[in-house]
């Protein structure tokens, strides 16, 4: 391999999406020198465009916040579910439940939103190399000690640091070469989605507040308001459902399905698409591990769930500022060694396996949260909490009322750092 440049930093960020930028803008900030490879040029598309009100507080330690509020994104307040005849829920105001600082949020476009991000890691002092991919992990002894990337051009470079953060999203770079990337038991869901111009908005604070909009066999609709008068709308479903009559088109899918919701119909009816109709499926995956020596990982790259409750930005950006920390305090002692990071894995899988709890509840045929509220009223707050993404709470009589009504899935034996018996066993 005919190396042409050998870099040296503190920190080595693969992927400048939300986590990267993160955690970049964190440790710049501590003064390491860091540098984020990304294999694409910003601005770029991606889906996941409903903030949680809970990422108030990562994008207040990031400095975001204010920038936000000079944003066009627009401002959401609410949520609100559609059931499949047609008929909406009264909104959930965000404001009946916390302060006014967490309780407004934003729909954001993605590309925007991301460049926002990484130009603030920029700003903070990162080293930032677009359309750089990384090709492989280098380890010596054992631990992972750096990258090799390669830029649009051909060129070949080495970049080299104690410690390696993996933000690469759903292609997982680490988790994937490593066989630790593991599929969740029973979320195997498909998503088929677009965008409109024109269609219908809700009145006044109502405008920019998500809706959730069911069809049959627990499928749904999101319809979500951005800003230049655009719509983000997609079906999620079982696969089987959504290719019944053997119908494979992303476009015949979708639209098939709008005759499934009266009011996706209705609010649909006065727009136009925009024309690029998107698939994607069985994007619920974990990592076996979050971390081995000289690595560890965050975002998308850990973990991604399910997009029904939006959850994908919010824990992207919360590990990313946890992970930052945790490398900040390794390089500071002077060890770099995966258990360093046990209780980072620990903190977030916990985080995740409650929000999966109610993904898999929000599936059953016989859960509905009006049921649980309805026996169990003290328990909607935690509902509220969780959904919102104040995930890392006590929710066990929460829980426990659910068990009442759907299955709640075992937590599953994942996140923790790579031992060096485990390292050693698999080297052996």
């Amino acid at each position: 391999m005919n190396m042409q440049l050998v870099e040296y930093f503190d920190v080595i960020v693969m992927g400048g999406g939300p986590a990267g930028a993160a955690a970049a803008a964190v440790l710049a900030e501590k003064g390491h020198r860091v540098v984020v490879l990304e294999r694409e040029k910003f601005p770029r598309y991606h889906i996941g465009e409903s903030l949680l009100p809970f990422t108030f507080h990562p994008l207040q330690r990031l400095g975001m916040v204010e920038k936000m509020r000079a944003s066009c994104f627009v401002k959401k307040y609410s949520v609100q579910f559609v059931s499949a005849s047609g008929k909406a829920s009264q909104p959930f105001y965000f404001f009946s439940r916390y302060e006014q600082e967490v309780a407004q949020t934003w729909q954001v476009t993605r590309a925007d939103f991301d460049l926002m991000l990484l130009n603030n890691a920029r700003e903070k002092g990162a080293v930032v190399h677009e359309l750089c991919s990384v090709r492989e992990l280098l380890r010596e002894s054992g631990r992972v000690v750096g990258v090799v990337a390669q830029s649009a051009q051909g060129e070949t470079r080495e970049f080299r640091a104690p410690m390696t953060i993996d933000c690469t999203g759903r292609d997982a770079f680490s988790a994937l070469r490593n066989g630790w990337r593991k599929g969740d038991p029973l979320l195997n869901k498909v998503a088929v989605w677009t965008y409109y111009k024109g269609a219908k908005r809700d009145e006044g604070i109502d405008a920019g507040g998500t809706t959730v909009a069911f069809v049959p066999e627990k499928g749904w609709f999101w319809y979500i308001p951005l800003h230049n008068d655009i719509i983000s709308v997609g079906v999620v479903a079982e696969g089987k459902y959504l290719t019944r009559e053997g119908i494979k088109d992303p476009r015949t899918m979708f639209e098939r399905e709008i005759e499934q919701n009266a009011w996706i119909k209705s609010h649909l009816s006065s727009g136009q698409s925009l024309g690029n109709y998107y698939v994607t499926g069985e994007y619920s995956y974990h990592s076996e591990y979050c971390a081995e020596d000289g690595l560890v990982l965050a975002g998308d790259a850990f973990c991604f769930l399910d997009p029904v409750f939006s959850s994908g930005v919010l824990l992207a950006l919360k590990a990313g500022v946890m992970a930052a920390d945790a490398v900040h305090e390794a390089l500071l002692a002077g060890d770099v060694s995966a258990a360093r990071f046990a209780e980072y894995g620990t903190f977030l899988r916990q985080g995740i396996e409650n929000m999966r709890k109610l993904v898999y509840a929000f599936y059953n045929e016989n859960f509905s949260f009006r049921a649980v509220t309805d026996k169990y009223p003290e328990l909607a707050n935690d509902i509220v909490d969780c959904l919102s993404g104040d995930v890392n709470k006590d929710f066990s009589k929460l829980f426990a009322a659910v068990a009442e009504f759907a299955e709640v899935p075992e937590v599953l034996p994942y996140g923790h750092p790579k031992s060096k018996l485990e390292s050693t066993a698999v080297a052996a």
